[in-house]
């Protein structure tokens, strides 16, 4: 791969993405988000892949849409953690399913990124980060929902 290549270890992921891409859903590459942990595990990232020949390739430059996407998933993400501790894993192997989230006459869904082999890992290391951010990160939550909100939404 050149310099666009993977560098995030996976903890949640929607595939099937290209079903709900705004405009263009279900007409292009297969495409997924996901959520998950910087190759040194001090940045939590959220990436959109592209299906490219038998890998994957990380997207730039983004429509709205994908980033009200990705806003979406992150919040679901964010919710999922506040309870995730109930599992041993921080997550349940027997049903790593987290939620289905409507959109556009179809489904997001969002689960457990059990084909990253070091997930029990990572899902920890995950949630650690994501608890260390949270003031950061909740700051910026609120304002998002108070902009939402005076707008209407």
């Amino acid at each position: 791969m050149n310099e666009k290549e993977i560098q995030q270890k996976p903890v949640l992921k929607v595939d099937n993405y290209q079903q709900i891409d705004g405009r263009l859903a279900q007409s292009q590459p297969e495409k997924k988000l996901t959520l998950g942990l910087s190759a040194d595990n001090q940045e939590l990232l959220g990436t959109l892949l592209q299906k490219e020949g038998d890998g994957w390739q990380t997207l730039d430059s983004q429509p709205f849409s994908r980033i009200l996407d990705m806003a979406i998933f992150l919040a679901q993400g964010n919710l999922y953690f506040q309870n995730a501790y109930r599992y041993d894993k921080f997550y349940n192997p027997e049903n790593p399913q987290v939620d289905i989230i409507g959109l556009q006459g179809n489904r997001m869904t969002v689960e457990v990124a059990t084909d990253n082999p070091t997930i029990d890992e990572d899902i920890v290391a995950f949630h650690d980060l994501l608890q260390k951010d949270g003031e950061l990160l909740g700051q910026r939550l609120r304002t998002l929902k108070r902009l939402l909100e005076e707008a209407g939404y």
